[in-house]
């Protein structure tokens, strides 16, 4: 994955972010030895950036769509409240084991559980409401999560898209491949969706921030 911003802002903004947990530094170390698509994980920046979505929201219940080897997760995890729970979703049997293996080691082991299998037919599988919800799967299903996942969510919660800016690649109007173009629906789908207020931040690969509109008219 290329960055939005240069190596050396990258970099920055790591230097001056709170290291992870020991676990995290592990997970991370493991991923990107064993893992050809370890960029994927989102790493202490983007970690961190959850870690903080969930304190400040307060959210006791999260809903992941894609697990990888349970970075994203972990981070998460650890601004859970003791009653809090987290369930992701995660196609890959061996990476949910790698996650698993990940969660048992953890101090949040008994607060996240692994559904194993596609995602839609997970999700169907669920009931609301969800106070988080964070979207980081195979992007031409995208809209396809957005849209199974609304119903779940809380009042005041929020949905949580990763890799919207998909390297910059949705500003290049010649890359007409699928997970571009999905990438691109998706963003103009939320966007005119009068049934949310969204923003992009442009973290790491950039992150939209979809939440319920509560009042007419938005907002």
């Amino acid at each position: 994955m290329s960055g939005i911003v240069t190596p050396e802002t990258e970099a920055y903004a790591a230097e001056h972010t709170t290291p992870g947990h020991p676990l995290l530094v592990q997970v991370e170390a493991e991923t990107r030895a064993s893992q050809e698509a370890h960029g994927m994980m989102v790493g202490l920046l983007e970690g961190r950036f959850l870690e903080t979505l969930v304190w400040l929201s307060g959210a006791r219940r999260i809903l992941e769509i894609g697990c990888f080897t349970g970075y994203s997760a972990l981070s998460m995890a650890a601004a859970l409240p003791p009653d809090g729970s987290i369930v992701t979703c995660e196609l890959d049997p061996d990476r949910a084991a790698t996650a698993r293996r990940h969660f048992d080691a953890s101090p949040w082991a008994d607060q996240i559980e692994i559904r194993l299998g596609p995602a839609l037919d997970s999700i169907a599988g669920l009931e609301g409401p969800f106070d988080l919800i964070f979207i980081d799967a195979d992007k031409t299903n995208y809209a396809n999560y957005y849209e199974a996942v609304l119903p779940l969510l809380a009042d005041r919660g929020l949905i949580v898209a990763d890799n919207v800016l998909w390297s910059g690649r949705v500003l290049d109007d010649t890359d007409q491949s699928d997970d571009t173009v999905a990438i691109r629906a998706f963003n103009n789908l939320v966007r005119d969706d009068d049934r949310v207020t969204c923003v992009m931040a442009t973290v790491r690969d950039g992150v939209l921030l979809i939440r319920r509109n509560t009042r007419a008219g938005g907002g």
